[in-house]
């Protein structure tokens, strides 16, 4: 039985990976999770400085899921370099980098520092608000996508994956642009944008005002967002957005994901990597699949 998985030609032992964000970059998770058994670790978003993120309160819970306004706060590429891929290096598993800034000039100068790491693909996080356009995200806007995806592949050493933003009315306008501008793979959805109210206190339940919905809520939409990207792009896919078990993610492949992320579940269950694996392994013996392959994009 193959579970393997091949990503602009980096080869996963199974299609299951952690989403940025809900995974730290390992550390904390590797004594509930062997992180030899994952095909990848997705680390959290990191930028060329530290960065504080949002004041708080910066989480709130929702019906299906939960609302993040942490931004993106990390500790910078210099820490991230000394620290976190030596740890990961102790695992056989992959190491995906997610990137974020706050300018293109930003981005570059990350992937320019990874360019001599030991690290295997990067995730540009281009739901990050563009300084220079007045804070819109890089990913609503196609042009910007195309640009900044041309200007970080003539930097990266390492395949790149744009991970595209939902908050768009198209999302195969963005999908087209990232391949125009030479992705070589495109991870979705990110969040979706939302918003609670405390009735009692009559304010925000977030600081920020708005924050990111993820969780079981959003994964019709995630599975809607990634068929309609597999029939507009040549990419492979990652997809993620509510992914509980391994029948979600079995969704997500046969709508035409070639991998797949798993994030806000981890919060609440630390060992669902390893439960979506055993559960995908049980699947193809029950249904008699010699190699999972076989059932991307299998849905037409």
């Amino acid at each position: 039985m193959n579970m393997s998985a091949n990503i602009a030609g980096v080869e996963l032992k199974n299609p299951v990976m952690t989403a940025s964000g809900t995974f730290g970059s390992g550390a904390e998770y590797s004594e509930f999770v062997d992180l030899n058994r994952l095909g990848a670790v997705v680390t959290k978003g990191v930028a060329n400085s530290p960065w504080p993120g949002n004041p708080t309160p910066r989480i709130a819970e929702t019906h299906g899921g939960m609302l993040n306004a942490i931004g993106l706060q990390n500790p910078g590429i210099d820490l991230f370099v000394k620290r976190d891929i030596p740890f990961l290096k102790k695992y056989d598993t992959k190491i995906i980098v997610n990137v974020c800034g706050k300018t293109t000039e930003d981005y570059c100068e990350v992937v320019e520092r990874l360019a001599g790491e030991e690290v295997d693909l990067l995730e540009i996080n281009i739901s990050c608000p563009n300084v220079k356009e007045g804070g819109i995200a890089f990913g609503q806007n196609p042009k910007a996508v195309e640009a900044i995806t041309s200007e970080l592949k003539k930097r990266a050493k390492q395949p790149i994956i744009m991970k595209l933003s939902p908050n768009v009315t198209d999302i195969t306008e963005t999908a087209r642009a990232a391949e125009a501008g030479g992705a070589d793979a495109l991870s979705l959805i990110n969040t979706l944008t939302g918003m609670k109210i405390d009735i009692y206190r009559r304010s925000f339940a977030l600081a920020n005002k708005t924050g990111g919905l993820s969780g079981p809520a959003i994964k019709p939409v995630a599975v809607r967002m990634v068929y309609q990207t597999a029939q507009a792009v040549k990419l492979p896919i990652i997809g993620m957005g509510g992914i509980a078990t391994a029948e979600d993610a079995i969704e997500f492949m046969m709508a035409g994901a070639t991998g797949v992320s798993i994030g806000t579940i981890n919060f609440s269950n630390p060992r669902a990597t390893l439960e979506v694996i055993e559960g995908m392994e049980r699947f193809m013996k029950e249904q008699k699949i010699e190699d999972i392959q076989e059932i991307i994009g299998c849905v037409k």
